[in-house]
């Protein structure tokens, strides 16, 4: 008797549990189809808003016009209108209350929609269009800016040929000053911007407009600044050996005493971010002189097909702007080279201004890398919200590891750039590698750049400081000068393209070149089994796999264990440094008895 109640007991126990866990289940999967249903709304409006929005600026883009700016203002408000939207934001913060019982896709997705609301989040509209107007006029003066040198109009490609070919430090000066003549144009626009980009990232509780962007890697603006901080540690010993060699290479080039710091106008980089054509056994320029730009941009697209990619879809050769506007021809356009995914889908184009030189063949391959990610997830197992990056580096990073691939010796004598008996200075390309695309831009875009994006969004700096901010950290941190003192009337820093329509991000640079050499040093060493100092890609179809395998996720996964998963490590300078091993030692020969530094 007393067995059989027990056993009622535990049955009807049983019984209940049995029932609460299906309600549970029944709550959890209610929960999920209206997840589901919610965000199938938002990604088919995101998707064709995109498009639309993007179709306009890529005519305000290429052709800087009253109407297409006006155009470019209306379709940046129509895709605020729907991102923003407070129904939006209320649902996908109601249903993230809940995220343990959704699918990890389904959160990803939920917090991208809350990512993009915060862009422009219509709980303050007037907020938003003030924005979204201020961009467009910003916009409109970067892309349409007429430079003078001696009162006559000079392009930016032919200020950068002037810059790499001039040896008259008198007309070089005269250049680099040319070159920050936007400056002044642009700073009444970025300071209203800087408050307006705050602003709306407030709304929807960040910190200011820095903390809203590093939130895309799920870090914090001190994490941020911190990681940057650690690679300019882990590669200062490396800097201070490039920068000693530079200044004496360069006052015996310029026939000057050698300086403590390197003068702007010395360098061949209008902001001193890359320093390029200082090594004469790396230069590769008169190899490129009976080359076309169209047959550059067609090898770069040959370097991805023989790695087991698909051509280009038709459409990016009819619907891209890939060379310079014509002489004459009154039409402006943005300079700066980019690669656009306009639809989310197959609409994918470029906007470059490429002329056979190896500055534009390493471009080249750098944005192709973009477009060749967008195609990766472009797929139905990738919703439209997550067709991006890992993270934003991660794009930046493909491109990078895909450039420099481009300028390695074995690549070169394939393409038949470099004859096949050409002679490689190993040293010299190392040297060059480190030059014109590593480490001195890691201390300008960990050090210089993001310091100062931290500093006039996340800590208010005074407009009437920005000038000075910007040359105290060029100054300690790149070990550079201006040639003669530059006053708050100048804006040097907004004469950088994406201080003004891509902000604070110029740390996503940084990780790239970071993540190139770890992905570099993978393939090479486990794919390939070539030193990474001189291997080649080209035809390698487990190469082409290895990056598929990367792209094809597009946001779908944490871009941490993205990268756990490729390597089998976490980021780090580790191969970065290894990589430039051969090249530190040899500079540590060449500088012994100089003064080391700056200070």
């Amino acid at each position: 008797m007393k067995s059989r109640s027990a056993s009622r007991v535990l049955a009807c126990v049983v019984s209940l549990a049995l029932s609460a866990t299906a309600l549970t289940a029944n709550a959890a999967s209610a929960l999920q189809d209206r997840a589901d249903q919610f965000l199938n709304l938002v990604n088919a409006g995101y998707q064709a808003l995109y498009r639309v929005n993007s179709e306009a600026q890529w005519a305000a883009a290429t052709d800087v016009t009253p109407a297409h700016d006006a155009a470019s203002e209306a379709a940046g408000k129509a895709l605020a209108a729907f991102n923003g939207n407070p129904a939006v934001i209320r649902e996908a913060k109601m249903l993230l209350e809940h995220r343990s019982e959704l699918r990890p896709i389904t959160v990803r997705q939920l917090e991208r929609a809350l990512l993009n609301a915060a862009e422009g989040p219509m709980t303050n509209p007037e907020l938003v269009n003030a924005r979204i107007a201020a961009e467009t006029k910003q916009a409109s003066i970067l892309n349409s800016f007429t430079f003078r040198l001696n009162g006559k109009p000079i392009t930016a490609n032919a200020i950068d040929n002037l810059l790499q070919s001039s040896t008259n430090l008198t007309e070089r000066r005269a250049v680099w000053e040319a070159s920050k003549q936007s400056g002044p144009a642009l700073k009444p626009g970025l300071i209203k911007l800087r408050d307006l980009r705050n602003g709306v990232a407030r709304e929807l509780g960040h910190r200011d407009y820095f903390a809203l962007q590093v939130a895309g890697y799920g870090m914090t603006t001190e994490e941020m600044v911190n990681l940057q901080q650690s690679f300019m540690r882990d590669l200062k010993p490396l800097y201070l050996q490039l920068h000693t060699w530079v200044k004496h290479k360069l006052a015996q080039m310029y026939g000057q005493p050698v300086p403590k710091r390197i003068p702007a106008h010395w360098l061949n980089n209008r902001w001193s971010q890359n320093w390029v054509g200082i090594v004469e056994g790396a230069n590769l320029d008169p190899y490129f002189k009976d080359r076309t730009p169209e047959w550059i941009v067609k090898t770069a697209e040959q370097f991805y097909v023989g790695l087991g990619f698909s051509p280009l879809p038709a459409s990016f050769w009819s619907a891209s702007d890939l060379y310079p506007v014509k002489a004459g021809d009154s039409r402006k356009k943005n300079t700066h080279a980019s690669c656009w995914h306009l639809d989310l889908d197959k609409d994918i184009r470029s906007l470059m201004s490429v002329e056979p030189n190896t500055q534009w063949f390493e471009t080249t391959h750098h944005e192709l890398g973009h477009g060749y990610y967008f195609m990766s997830y472009t797929r139905p197992e990738v919703p439209p919200l997550l067709r991006l990056g890992a993270n934003p580096a991660f794009h930046e990073g493909m491109g990078e590891l895909i450039s420099l691939a481009s300028g390695a010796a074995p690549y070169l004598q394939s393409v038949g750039i470099v004859p096949a008996d050409y002679k490689v200075d190993q040293t010299a390309f190392l040297l060059n590698d480190a030059l014109a695309n590593s480490v001195p831009f890691i201390f300008w875009s960990s050090g210089t750049m993001t310091h100062w994006e931290a500093d006039i969004y996340a800590h208010n700096l005074s407009p009437e400081e920005w000038n000075a901010r910007w040359w105290k950290y060029v100054r300690e941190l790149q070990g550079v000068e201006p040639p003669w003192d530059r006053g708050e009337e100048f804006c040097d820093a907004a004469t950088k393209t994406h201080i003004n329509d891509t902000p604070a991000y110029y740390y996503s640079y940084a990780v790239a070149t970071v993540l190139k050499f770890q992905f570099h040093d993978y393939i090479a060493r486990k794919i390939l089994r070539q030193p990474p100092q001189a291997c080649n890609y080209a035809n390698h179809n487990a190469v082409g796999d290895f990056l598929r395998k990367i792209m094809e996720k597009g946001g779908r996964e944490d871009w941490r264990q993205v990268l756990r998963e490729a390597t089998g490590e976490d980021l780090s300078t580790r191969p970065m440094v290894e990589y430039f091993r051969p090249l530190m030692a040899w500079l540590q020969e060449q500088n012994k008895g100089r003064a080391v530094g700056w200070d």
